[in-house]
C-alpha cells in the first residue's frame, strides 16, 4: 500500500522556520517525484513544490520561492520541506505526494491517495 506520511509541523512565529517530513513507503521511492502542496482554510489545495527523482526542483508558483527548498533522502525514503522566513500567509495544512514527474501532478495525479497532512501555523 503506498503511504505517505507529513510531519513537522507546528506553531512558530513571522520570520522563522519549519523542516517538514515526508516519510514514505510502499513504493519505489526513488523513481518518483516527491511534491508539497497546502491547503489553507477556505482555499483550495496548491502546489508549492515539488523535486524529481533525479533531483531537479521545480516550483509550482511563486508562494515559495527564495524562501522554502525541497530536499530527499531516498536511503530513507523521506523527502524534507524546508521552510524559512514564514509568513502568516503560509498557514495551512501541508501535504506531500508522488507522481512520476514534476509536471504529472497536474495532468496524472498522484500516486495512491493524500495523507492527513500536517498543520502549519504562523503567528503575526
Amino acid at each position: 500500500e503506498v503511504q505517505l506520511v507529513e510531519s513537522g509541523g507546528g506553531l512558530v512565529q513571522a520570520g522563522g522556520s519549519l523542516r517538514l517530513s515526508c516519510a514514505a513507503s510502499g513504493f519505489s521511492f526513488d523513481e518518483y517525484a516527491i511534491g508539497w502542496f497546502r491547503q489553507a482554510p477556505g482555499k483550495a489545495r496548491e502546489g508549492v513544490l515539488c523535486i524529481s527523482s533525479t533531483d531537479s526542483t521545480t516550483y509550482f508558483g511563486d508562494s515559495g520561492k527564495g524562501r522554502f527548498t525541497i530536499s530527499r533522502d531516498n536511503a530513507k525514503n523521506t523527502a524534507y520541506l524546508q521552510m524559512n522566513s514564514l509568513k502568516p500567509e503560509d498557514t495551512a495544512v501541508y501535504y506531500c505526494a508522488a507522481s512520476l514527474d514534476c509536471g504529472s501532478f497536474y495532468r496524472v495525479g498522484v500516486l495512491g491517495s493524500w495523507g492527513r497532512g500536517t498543520q502549519v501555523t504562523v503567528s503575526s
